[in-house]
This record gives C-alpha cells, sequence and structure tokens, in this order.
C-alpha cells in the first residue's frame, strides 16, 4: 500500500534504499542478481522494480477497495510526474523518469492490468489475452529498454514478444494459484476446442483431454518466445545477459511443465535450486540463445 506521510518526503538516496529493499528482499521475483547490473543502472532498476511490485501487490494482495488503492496508487504517479511525489518509491521513482525521460503509458497500463484483473476473471479468445499482455507484462520490457538506453520500436516489439511468452508461462504455471482467486487465464475457447470444463480445473481432473490443451498453450508459448530471442542479438551488455537469463529461465518452466505430462494441477511446476543455477552458468555464458524448432 501507499505510505501515508506527513513529514517531508524522504532524500533521494533513501528513497532509492527502499527501492532497494523491495526488490532484493523479494528475490524470487527479481532474478537478477544485483552485481549482474550496472552500478549507474542499479538504483534506477530498483526504483521500476519497486513500482511494477507494489501495483502488483495492490493488484493481488491488497484488504480493502483494491480499485480505490489502485487509484490512489495512479494519483501518486501523476505526483511524480508533477514533481511533489511523497511515498519513497516515487519520489524514487520521479528522479528515474527525468533521467530517462520515460513516458507515462507504461507505468499507466500496468495499472489498467490491475484493474481488469479485480473484473474480468475469464478471457474469451487468445487474443483477448495477448491483448491482456500488452498492459500486463509487455510494459515493463519497455520501462527496462528505456533505463538501459533503448526507445527504438523495433526492439520494443521484440520485447513484447519475450514478455508476454513470459507471463504466458506464468498463466500456465499458476492455473490452481489463480482458480484460488476465481482467474481462468486459459482462453474459454481452448477449453472448448479440448473438451476441458471449468469443473475438471477445479476438480483437479487430470485428463487426456487437458494434457492436450496444456500441451497446445506451452508450444504456442515457445513459438512466442522464439520470436522475442533476437533481441538478445541487437542489445548489448548486461541486458543481453538479463534477457538470456530470462529467456532460459522461461523456457525451462515450459519444460519441467512438458516433463510432468503437462500436469499444473497437481503441484506448481518450479525449478530446482541446482537447475537454476545451471541456467544462470549457461545465461552468463557469450553464447546466443537457440531457439526450438
Amino acid at each position: 500500500m501507499l505510505a501515508q506521510h506527513t513529514a517531508p518526503p524522504p532524500t533521494l538516496d533513501d528513497a532509492y534504499m527502499h527501492c532497494r529493499r523491495i526488490a532484493l528482499g523479494r528475490y524470487e521475483n527479481f532474478p537478477v542478481a544485483s552485481w549482474l547490473l550496472p552500478r549507474a543502472l542499479r538504483r534506477h532498476v530498483y526504483a521500476v522494480y519497486a513500482y511494477c511490485r507494489g501495483v502488483d501487490d495492490l493488484g493481488d494482495e491488497a484488504e480493502g477497495d483494491r480499485l480505490a488503492l489502485l487509484d490512489d496508487w495512479e494519483r501518486e504517479l501523476r505526483a511524480a510526474y508533477d514533481g511533489s511525489p511523497s511515498d519513497p518509491r516515487f519520489v524514487a521513482l520521479a528522479n528515474t523518469i527525468r533521467e530517462f525521460d520515460i513516458p507515462r503509458e507504461p507505468f499507466e497500463r500496468l495499472i489498467e492490468a490491475n484493474r481488469r484483473d479485480q473484473t474480468i476473471k475469464r478471457y474469451a479468445t487468445f487474443d483477448e489475452l495477448l491483448d491482456y499482455c500488452t498492459y500486463s507484462a509487455n510494459p515493463v520490457g519497455h520501462l527496462v529498454l528505456y533505463v538501459f538506453g533503448y526507445r527504438d520500436p523495433v526492439r520494443q516489439g521484440l520485447s513484447d514478444a519475450t514478455c508476454t511468452a513470459l507471463q504466458l508461462t506464468n498463466f500456465w504455471q499458476d492455473v490452481t494459484a489463480d482458480l484460488d482467486q476465481d482467474r481462468i487465464y486459459i482462453p474459454r475457447e481452448d477449453l472448448e476446442r479440448f473438451g476441458v470444463s471449468e469443473d475438471d480445473l477445479r476438480s483437479r481432473r487430470i485428463t487426456p483431454d487437458f494434457r492436450r490443451l496444456m500441451a497446445f498453450e506451452v508450444r504456442r508459448t515457445r513459438e512466442i518466445f522464439d520470436d522475442g530471442i533476437p533481441l538478445i542479438g541487437v542489445v548489448s551488455g548486461r541486458l543481453r545477459t538479463d534477457l538470456r537469463l530470462f529467456t532460459l529461465s522461461g523456457l525451462a518452466v515450459l519444460d519441467e511443465i512438458e516433463s510432468r505430462g503437462h500436469d499444473v494441477l497437481t503441484n506448481r511446476p518450479t525449478l530446482s535450486r541446482p537447475r537454476k543455477a545451471l541456467l544462470t552458468a549457461r545465461g552468463l555464458l557469450p553464447l546466443p540463445v537457440r531457439a526450438r524448432p
């Protein structure tokens, strides 16, 4: 939630330290260790992460009127652009916005994604789900590109493919967790195509039809990853390593889903620590990620 401040806003250094604690305190969702980031950019990445983490927490975990809380968050975002934020996350973010001339739209789209989560619990078509990803996932990639100095639509389009694929992977990984919040991200047209009902999902029934459904979703998610892989070759430095790590991790989760016979209902597919360590080692090697045939 937003901090209620009656005292003067924190100093800029204190605000960035607050963002750093948020980022490193949620390491499972922040896979790029601080030592991988260029020193000059670390605090800016932390500020962007703190924003993204905060708006997602409001949309997924906050008690009370989440839509009202998201409205408060948007007001603080406006204050960051107007030069009068009070929450430490936004004090830091306002400086990052000025330094990299980041437009407001990607931040606003993340708010809209979490507003939609409060009212939209089902998606009729895959196209509708892809549209949702343009709010929930793709803006994050744009923000990272801005911080690393890339503003062109070609790189943004490639980033959109990677971010969409990561978001879809998360949906297939978290089917049961989303069910607990009465959310189903598997498109209704796909459920009907493969003869899987919502009752099958709620009952955790691993039928042959369900396995075929998830095999289909995994297969086309891999194709979207493939569309984004060229981005790795058109960025430089640490960002190239980061993108390789994200892509390898997402593909490894899809591998894990396949290795379980596409059972994402009994247990959440996760990567073991040794597997993560191996992926990190592979990601650090100066080798391109190869798309699967």
